[in-house]
């Protein structure tokens, strides 16, 4: 039975569809398909997808970002690169409406990979909207809410925590602090989310409904992720919230990951 971002088959359905862009955004998608045709255009380019609340139709205006993920035909260069970042300076100067654009880069070949199957080519296939070129969903499989899927889509909370205490310690402004709660919360709140997904049965990608299924097996834990859903959608500059996301409930969350999912395979 259909439901819980599930299909009629069980598979996780992929959300997000052109037609979902509201209005106020529809300029923005128009304008970041063409300069990527015009950058990327003949030989580089096979396909590209945008991602997020935009094409979920729950975007903000001057509160949403614009997150775009590009897949190319060989292993991208640092020219590629910097072609990327004139795109998103050029889309974040021209609208208003978005609060940032970041655009991923990949070789197709690794979207496709066999290492990457349960976690980039889930991505591509469940959460990114084609936008130009052909859809690399076609070469994927349908997906569902299993523990392998957990283990490889987050299950290395571990790795990024001491990343995150360096930023944290680096940071000097109440805008770096934002930006870096709302990085940790979100993939925080994630993480909750996809380790009680496979009990719980289902997919979402709102940051409101994955704190409450997590508060459903984890209540001791529940309104700490309330929270950190909170600090996902308005980020904090208090350098307390950031030690609660970084010290406390990362590494608790980091430990039981492994304890109930084991570790993602490792990436070279």
């Amino acid at each position: 039975m259909a439901g819980r971002g599930l299909d009629a088959e069980g598979s996780i359905a992929r959300e997000g569809a052109l037609s979902r862009v509201p209005g106020a955004f529809a300029a923005v998608v128009d304008a970041a398909r063409a300069r990527i045709a015009e950058s990327f255009g003949g030989d580089r380019l096979h396909s590209a997808y945008i991602y997020g609340s935009i094409p979920r139709g729950t975007a903000i205006p001057r509160a949403s970002d614009l997150d775009l993920l590009l897949a190319l035909h060989a292993e991208p260069t640092e020219t590629d690169r910097a072609d990327v970042k004139r795109i998103e300076q050029d889309l974040d100067r021209s609208f208003a409406q978005i609060d940032g654009v970041g655009i991923l880069l990949f070789s197709a070949r690794t979207l496709l990979s066999e290492r990457e199957r349960h976690d980039l080519g889930f991505f591509v296939a469940c959460l990114c909207t084609p936008l130009l070129g052909d859809d690399l969903a076609d070469h994927l499989p349908r997906y569902r809410p299993t523990p392998l899927l957990a283990r490889e889509t987050n299950g290395d909370l571990s790795l990024a925590l001491p990343r995150w205490r360096s930023r944290a310690a680096e940071a000097k402004t109440d805008s770096q602090r934002k930006a870096l709660s709302r990085l940790v919360a979100r993939r925080i709140v994630r993480t909750g989310f996809t380790l009680v997904m496979p009990r719980w049965g289902g997919w979402t990608s709102d940051l409101t409904e994955p704190a409450e299924v997590f508060g459903l097996y984890y209540p001791d834990r529940a309104e700490q992720m309330r929270r950190a859903a909170i600090t996902g959608r308005a980020p904090s500059p208090d350098p307390a919230v950031l030690r609660e996301l970084i010290d406390d409930l990362g590494p608790w969350l980091a430990a039981e990951y492994t304890a109930v999912h084991g570790e993602k395979a490792a990436r070279l």
